[in-house]
């Protein structure tokens, strides 16, 4: 929350400060930049398709353990209905995207410490 406008506020003014004639160390930090994200968003996608293939196993999982008892979810039957299932789901589908937002926020923390340290010319 703290550590994304940090890091886009150095960026802005050390573009600012660089004006149509970057240094070396600007067009390095540019394109770090433009790297970083691509690799960051990647991570992330990556992870919440792994994390995605887990909840749908156990989901398939809980589903064919019922296969046998058809009348299950019938009025009276030992089962809840599916609308309190629904409820359970909340759980993995905050994991999924906690899974994702780990490696975008790895990043911005490690790039506002690491830009905290450069001074902007």
């Amino acid at each position: 929350m703290f550590a994304a406008p940090q890091v886009v506020a150095h960026r802005l003014l050390r573009m600012a400060a660089a004006g149509a004639t970057p240094s070396r160390a600007d067009l390095r930090e540019f394109h770090l930049m433009s790297a970083e994200k691509i690799a960051a968003f990647s991570e992330s996608w990556q992870a919440m398709a792994v994390q995605m293939c887990k909840v749908n196993q156990t989901l398939g999982l809980s589903l064919l353990r019922t296969w046998p008892f058809p009348g299950a979810f019938a009025p009276g039957g030992f089962l809840k209905p599916l609308s309190c299932s629904v409820a359970q789901l909340q759980g993995p589908a905050l994991g999924i995207l906690s899974k994702g937002i780990a490696p975008i926020h790895r990043r911005a923390v490690s790039n506002a410490k690491r830009l905290g340290r450069i001074k902007v010319r």
